[in-house]
């Protein structure tokens, strides 16, 4: 069983919410993707976040979606769930995770409001003194913390890690030099891996990876390149698949979330059959754009070269 305060380190796996063409939630695909992230490896299960379409979720399926994953990662990885939005429905949702036995929360940004330093640190500490399970905060869009405001929230007990989608580097290095090992470093950026090395560069061990979803053994390979500073490697998984899948993904606003379930369907993994507003799926030009690099990395990195098989 995992330490239940301890921070994941690694690729961490973040579930699509699967959706019938009914709208509800697809619950042998959710229950399958999260047990394929668990079989190939993963260090952690982030529920109800960004790729899971958090934002369109009510509070029953919210509810649903986090005891169907801790059920279905059985303590063999920590689990953590997506809050945020209004002040008082973060909080709502982190009274619900911790009753649904999750292992911490990652807290969203705050909806729609730019808030002052003073703003920004009141909702973090509300949502993460509200429970004692370890939260992690997450810098981007609206939310962009000033390292004095991050040393007052590191000294609320709960708080235990830093994700970053912003990525400004002087920003990074002022923090995780000044800040140290205090916290647990994630990178959040669009497409982790695009921006990973330079992360890794100045400590950050963990990662949010949208393709694991479908293509695990490239993000296997990717980080075991990292941690032997394979740059041919890297180098070769840059061209071949990192690169043509993030160029489509930033053709159209959305993508982060359809391209995942397009990915997966092409590979055929269960995906459920839609998105929800104001997400729009992958169109058909780009879905074959993905088809071709996907064949393209499946025919140059096969599971069994990914696994030494």
């Amino acid at each position: 069983m995992v330490d239940s305060q301890a921070l994941p380190t690694g690729i961490l796996g973040f579930p699509i919410t699967p959706f019938k063409k009914t709208d509800r939630i697809d619950e042998q695909a959710l229950e399958a993707n999260i047990r394929f992230l668990l079989d190939e490896g993963l260090s952690a299960i982030f529920i109800g976040c960004g790729s899971g379409e958090f934002q369109s979720l009510s509070m029953e399926e919210y509810q649903f979606i986090l005891e169907l994953a801790v059920h279905a990662t059985n303590g063999r990885v920590p689990v953590f769930s997506g809050v945020g939005g209004n002040i008082s429905q973060a909080v709502k949702q982190a009274d619900l995770s911790a009753k649904a036995g999750v292992n911490g929360y990652l807290i969203m940004p705050p909806y729609l409001v730019e808030g002052e330093q003073e703003g920004l640190y009141n909702y973090y500490k509300a949502i993460s003194e509200c429970t004692e399970l370890p939260a992690v905060i997450y810098q981007r869009g609206n939310t962009i913390f000033s390292l004095h405001t991050l040393r007052r929230l590191i000294e609320i007990p709960q708080v235990k890690g830093f994700k970053d989608g912003y990525g400004n580097m002087e920003k990074n290095i002022e923090f995780i030099k000044t800040v140290g090992d205090r916290l647990g470093w994630f990178n959040g950026m669009p497409f982790a891996e695009v921006t990973m090395p330079a992360y890794w560069a100045i400590g950050y061990r963990s990662y949010s990876s949208a393709i694991s979803n479908y293509i695990p053994h490239i993000s296997r390979m990717f980080y075991t390149a990292l941690e032997k500073q394979d740059e041919e490697m890297l180098d070769e998984l840059y061209r071949e698949a990192i690169l043509p899948i993030n160029r489509i993904r930033k053709q159209r606003q959305g993508y982060a979330v359809s391209l995942i379930k397009a990915g997966m369907e092409i590979m055929g993994l269960p995906a459920g059959d839609t998105v929800r507003a104001p997400i729009v799926p992958v169109e058909p030009e780009h879905y074959k754009q993905l088809e071709v690099v996907l064949n393209n990395v499946m025919s140059k990195f096969p599971v069994r070269f990914a696994t030494g098989g």
